[in-house]
């Protein structure tokens, strides 16, 4: 029996479990938005939110356990808006643009949108994992006014 044992095998030994969720918090943290397969995405979101919720600290403290679950630094070259290719620190990235992003959201920083097609090969099912971008909107409470009818109490 598998009691209070959480989280998804993926058909992978632990630290093979481990090297995929940091490959694809590393792809969603450069490209935003992936493609991947729904057990991953579910998956990914329990790796990448508490990393995100971190990285909102910004603190000395919070940057080391952010690097020790992400396994160190990762750079990337990438194209600038001249077309001219630069390196890029994603976790200066993650630190600097998407943290301060979700500064006033208190959790809920992705979003997995599944996809009607499934995967060439296996025809597993298929989701799209995302970083929200809008800012989170509260509900605003309705305010009593004068103009609401009043309802007459009924006594016995």
């Amino acid at each position: 029996m598998r009691h209070l044992k959480a989280g998804r095998k993926l058909g992978r030994n632990a630290a093979h479990r481990r090297a995929l969720m940091r490959n694809l918090a590393w792809a969603l943290f450069e490209h935003e938005r992936i493609t991947t397969t729904v057990a991953k995405a579910k998956e990914l979101r329990r790796f990448v939110e508490p990393i995100i919720t971190l990285a909102r600290k910004g603190t000395l403290h919070a940057r080391r356990l952010v690097l020790a679950r992400m396994g160190g630094k990762k750079r990337i070259w990438m194209a600038d808006k001249d077309g001219n290719e630069i390196e890029v620190d994603l976790f200066k990235k993650l630190f600097q643009e998407i943290a301060p992003r979700y500064r006033d959201r208190p959790g809920g920083y992705t979003r997995i949108i599944k996809l009607a097609t499934r995967r060439l090969g296996d025809a597993a099912p298929t989701a799209i994992i995302e970083l929200v971008k809008e800012p989170l909107r509260l509900k605003e409470r309705r305010q009593a006014t004068a103009q609401e009818p009043v309802r007459p109490q009924i006594t016995p």
